[in-house]
């Protein structure tokens, strides 16, 4: 009878001091980092769009309202009211830029480890800001536009996909990192080895106070460094 062989460890990373930038080497294990998109790398778009179209109502995001589906049905009503369609939206974001500091902070990160972003924007939004990243991975969903460029529904990758992705990369064996600001961030925070927020808002934080806090860029690689670290 031959003997079930077990599959060998992949190689664990190992970081630099706090304060270098040298890139570290693979020793025992696989990490993943995954990163929400808006309000972490990026500017809210719902947020810039409300500002340049002076519809406050369009303010509103997944930091204030954590039903998604109760979100986008009432963005959607306000463009139809409004006649607005997908082509105003990306007029808005033609003219958006990363947060000071993203683009230098991916790279670093991307250095090494694996990294992809969960979002749950769409990828008829993403493609200038994804531009300006160095077209980092991104997982997404996509609208349904009719032929007057008007948005008419949206497909979800699947429910709740940021969690489903995390729950898929751990049972490919990778030690997970989750990053994001919003209520629909938590969920893949809950199922990562290790959750962090970033600049969320008061009621995200008041809400989840199991999470550690990073406030910028420089605390956010120390708090990535040290779950990797402990996991």
């Amino acid at each position: 009878m031959r003997r079930a062989v077990r599959p060998r460890r992949a190689p664990r990373l190992t970081f630099p001091p706090s304060g270098t930038d040298s890139v570290p080497q693979l020793e025992r294990r696989l990490q993943i980092v995954c990163l929400d998109l808006e309000g972490v790398l990026v500017p809210e778009i719902w947020i810039e769009f409300s500002r340049q179209t002076g519809i406050p109502e369009l303010s509103r995001t997944t930091r204030d309202e954590p039903d998604y589906e109760r979100l986008m049905r009432g963005r959607m009503d306000i463009l139809d009211r409004q006649g607005l369609g997908l082509a105003d939206i990306q007029k808005v974001i033609a003219q958006m830029r990363p947060f000071d500091g993203a683009r230098e902070f991916l790279d670093w990160l991307r250095g090494f480890c694996q990294v992809v972003i969960l979002s749950d924007t769409y990828y008829e939004f993403a493609a200038p800001l994804m531009r300006q990243l160095g077209y980092p991975t991104l997982f997404c969903h996509e609208l349904l536009v009719d032929e007057r460029g008007r948005v008419r529904d949206y497909r979800l990758r699947m429910r709740d996909q940021k969690r489903e992705s995390v729950k898929a990369f751990r049972a490919l064996q990778f030690d997970t990192v989750a990053v994001g600001d919003s209520y629909n961030d938590t969920t893949m925070l809950t199922e990562a080895h290790a959750g962090i927020l970033y600049r969320p808002p008061a009621n995200v934080i008041a809400e989840f106070p199991q999470f550690p806090v990073a406030q910028n860029y420089d605390e956010l690689r120390a708090q990535i460094t040290a779950a990797i670290r402990l996991g």
